[in-house]
């Protein structure tokens, strides 16, 4: 490789730049004012170079949301030992909040953005996104549930984390205690329901 092609090539960390770029310019503007090119400029590449790693913002953000996940996926299995299953639950589901705490704005920007009327094409891939992260959640927290229980606790989790959602966005400091409450009723409802 020449040096010419060398100094061309991207960095390896150039996907989390033009990510960490993305959330600096919308905690400035709103992530509504964000462009592709305004990271480009900002970042001092070209925006073919953006295109060919994000096919568009959203995929900017599908990347910043998939960071919460792999903070998910890293919570600490010393943090769940000896715990029921709901407070299991609640530090795997807090991992992913506090994950994205810092630009909890504009994670509510990204989310409106991505459920607006004229954004249909992204609505399908947020339903199956979303099932990921329930199963997610399930697998941190060791849920080890099967048949209908597991298909209750995935109804049950998916509603729960979008009441949670609201109220993080609304609310943070009340979302650890009002998470638990709920998981922990819905604990007692799923034992009610299911041998």
């Amino acid at each position: 490789m020449s040096d010419r092609t060398r100094r061309r090539a991207p960095a390896p960390d150039l996907d989390e730049r033009i990510v960490d770029t993305a959330i600096a310019l919308a905690e400035e503007r709103s992530w509504a004012n964000v462009r592709l090119h305004d990271v480009a400029t900002r970042l001092d590449i070209g925006l073919d170079v953006i295109g060919s790693r994000f096919r568009d913002l959203d995929a900017v953000a599908n990347a910043w949301f998939g960071r919460a996940r792999h903070a998910l996926l890293r919570t600490p299995t010393d943090l769940l030992t000896d715990r029921a299953p709901p407070e299991r639950l609640h530090v795997a589901m807090m991992s992913w909040f506090d994950a994205l705490a810092p630009h909890r704005a504009v994670a509510g920007e990204m989310l409106r953005a991505k459920l607006h009327p004229s954004h249909p094409h992204h609505w399908v891939p947020m339903i199956f996104d979303l099932s990921r992260l329930m199963h997610d959640f399930l697998d941190v927290a060791r849920i080890a549930s099967t048949g209908r229980q597991r298909a209750l606790a995935e109804v049950g989790l998916t509603l729960i984390f979008l009441a949670t959602l609201r109220d993080w966005l609304r609310e943070p400091g009340r979302t650890p205690e009002l998470l638990l409450g709920r998981l922990r009723r819905a604990d007692r409802w799923l034992g009610r329901l299911t041998p």
